[in-house]
């Protein structure tokens, strides 16, 4: 399932949080510290050193914003998220086709958590760059997400998927994962359209008494397939 998250920052903390990435200096580092085996080679881009403070200040306004995001966590249901990282991608640089791994260590926890769900945050305009489309592919076929700054696509973190090389400007984003409450990811989409279901109910006046039957049929599956 591929969701797109709109408005997840406002365009003034989009701008806040590229001042202070244009400021990060020696903080940024090769992208390949983070990658596994199979994405060090492929991995061409910068990122800002995970343990730095900015960082940490600026993955913290991400999380802030995201508990707060409606849409956010009803597809997402999140249980655990790795702290935000950020990368840029200048002329020429790319990520080939990868899959992310299926665990990561927690900084300065030793906690594990399980990237049910993948996240790029977008934080420049579609005409700041050329080329740079992340390109997801399922069963459907191959899926192009380009974004405007601010917004954020998650999809599952066991997709293929990839970021073509740019050919003018520089792309900035934010990524992490989620370890979700719900793992299956069918039963996930499942849950998000009937909550869709549900909020277009109460915005339409419907049956109360089917309203409250259907939001206590949407929590018991929660509990019937959620983890904790």
């Amino acid at each position: 399932m591929l969701v797109e998250i709109n408005r997840v920052i406002t365009p003034e903390q989009v701008s806040h949080i590229r001042a202070r990435l244009a400021a990060a200096g020696d903080a940024w580092v090769d992208g390949r510290v983070t990658a596994g085996f199979q994405g060090a080679p492929v991995k061409h881009n910068q990122q800002i050193d995970e343990m730095s403070h900015v960082a940490q200040e600026l993955g913290a306004l991400v999380i802030a914003q995201l508990e707060r995001h409606p849409r956010f966590i009803s597809a997402c249901l999140p249980l655990g998220i790795y702290p935000p990282m950020f990368n840029r991608y200048g002329e020429g640089m790319t990520f080939g086709s990868h899959v992310d791994g299926s665990m990561r260590i927690v900084p300065n926890s030793g906690r594990r958590l399980r990237t049910d769900i993948s996240a790029t945050l977008f934080l420049a305009d579609p005409d700041e760059y050329d080329g740079g489309e992340l390109q997801i592919d399922d069963a459907y076929g191959m899926h192009a997400v380009k974004l405007v700054a601010g917004d954020m696509i998650v999809y599952p973190a066991s997709s293929l998927h990839r970021v073509t090389p740019i050919t003018r400007g520089t792309r900035l984003g934010c990524f992490f994962w989620l370890q979700s409450m719900i793992r299956d990811e069918g039963q996930r989409t499942l849950l998000f359209d009937m909550d869709n279901a549900i909020q277009t109910l109460n915005r339409s006046g419907a049956d109360e008494t089917a309203r409250t039957a259907l939001v206590g049929t949407y929590h018991n599956l929660v509990r019937m397939w959620g983890e904790t």
